[in-house]
């Protein structure tokens, strides 16, 4: 993968080098002789490389470096999948979102640095807020087409609904490998995609360790670990853990409440309630029980938006 900064850049074998007086169009390579023509510079990142937009949301937030930083990549056409994966691991967040407009709806994908994903809801809601805010699309409601099915986002002003499928757990064991990996141990243990620990308080939620050496060697692809409690100033709070990923805590986990939801509202009797995933980032998301979907709202923020090249 080749990456172009300024006026000039080794690319290998294949650069020209001129070692006659550079033209004015020309770059000096530093400690070298050699002179770069930029006009053939320009031609060679044409016939080696693919410019492609790279865009930085903060999800369930509206502050900057709150929520849960994800990446989004528009494309004109599906890259191949390794090459998708290799970015994704490039981009080092939690999750990337690659999307191909098909017209009526938008196909989406979702790649960790490790694997595709089945499902994400903070880089569906980050791919969402660079549509609306950058690329500038006009209806209020996007179809996204996804493993999962097709996702329906509502676009509220500054808040964004998504309708996601509801994955109410139900009662389960729990492996060995991760109960000897937590400091403190749950009073109830439930399991859909990911297993859903229940404690008492939030202060347990906040103050649980993961003994890492001990949770990596088990490995729950797609899924994780959630940990859960009702809320001091909120319905109920969580945090999200997942085994052998290059990033052990995922700061607010959309996906994750497709179970929650469910989950609290029947505990609490509740069908609309507020939740903080209470990582160090912290995000806060709004939600609705409705039968076999549920709601997940919030908001977003951008970070950066820039361009990157690759083969």
């Amino acid at each position: 993968m080749y990456q172009r900064t300024e006026f000039y850049e080794a690319v290998g074998s294949n650069s020209t080098l001129e070692q006659n007086p550079a033209p004015v169009t020309g770059g000096r390579v530093p400690n070298s002789p050699f002179f770069i023509n930029t006009f053939s510079l320009a031609a060679i990142f044409r016939d080696i490389t693919m410019k492609l937009s790279l865009y930085q949301i903060d999800a369930f937030t509206d502050k900057t470096f709150g929520g849960n930083p994800a990446c989004v990549v528009p494309l004109d056409n599906w890259l191949d999948d390794d090459i998708l994966l290799q970015i994704a691991k490039e981009n080092a967040v939690a999750e990337t979102a690659f999307f191909v407009d098909k017209g009526d709806k938008i196909h989406l994908r979702w790649f960790t640095p490790e694997i595709e994903m089945d499902l994400c809801g903070h880089a569906t809601l980050a791919a969402t807020h660079c549509l609306k805010t950058i690329l500038d699309y006009k209806s209020e409601k996007i179809v996204f087409q996804t493993l999962s099915g097709d996702l329906i986002v509502l676009i509220d002003k500054e808040l964004y609904k998504m309708d996601f499928p509801s994955r109410m757990p139900t009662f389960a064991d729990l492996p060995e490998t991760i109960e000897k990996s937590l400091n403190i141990k749950p009073k109830e243990i439930l399991k859909a995609r990911d297993y859903v620990l229940v404690y008492d308080t939030e202060t347990e939620i906040k103050n649980i360790k993961i003994d890492r050496q001990v949770f990596d060697q088990i490995n729950l692809d797609p899924g994780g670990v959630i940990v859960t409690a009702i809320g001091d100033n909120c319905d109920f709070v969580s945090r999200y853990f997942t085994p052998q990923a290059s990033i052990l805590e995922d700061p607010v986990t959309g996906s994750a409440h497709c179970s929650l939801i469910p989950f609290w509202a029947e505990r609490l009797n509740k069908k609309v309630l507020t939740a903080f995933q209470v990582s160090e980032r912290v995000g806060e998301l709004f939600c609705e029980d409705k039968g076999d979907r549920v709601i997940i709202s919030g908001k977003a923020k951008t970070y950066s938006i820039g361009n990157f090249w690759t083969e």
